[in-house]
């Protein structure tokens, strides 16, 4: 099993979760996140002054899909949250040891 962190733009987030769903992968997890990458943030004006914003806020999808389904999710997250901007995110992929479904105690694929 994978974990996929996806940190994407936040007008992105309805298009990745329609995109998902059209797919088969229904479970997914949403947090609000804040961060920078090489473009180490950027400057905005507000009422004629100018500031930096050195954190940007991004939207981070955590996805758990089965070893068969990586590539699937992989490509469907991408397609649906590029621009081809600077600054579309990055996707996390790691290994799961076990997954359990507290409700029923299931472990695994099962759980998912």
């Amino acid at each position: 099993m994978k974990k996929i962190e996806a940190i994407i733009r936040h007008f992105k987030l309805e298009d990745v979760k329609n995109a998902l769903t059209e797919r088969g992968v229904h479970g997914m997890t949403i947090c609000e996140v804040r961060g920078f990458g090489r473009q180490k943030g950027h400057t905005e004006m507000y009422r004629g002054t100018e500031y930096a914003v050195d954190f940007v806020p991004k939207v981070k999808v955590e996805v758990v899909c089965s070893d068969a389904n990586l590539a699937l999710v992989i490509d469907t997250i991408m397609r649906a949250a590029q621009t081809g901007q600077i600054g579309d995110g990055k996707l996390f992929i790691s290994d799961l040891s076990d997954v359990v479904r507290i409700r029923t105690g299931e472990t695994g694929e099962d759980a998912l």
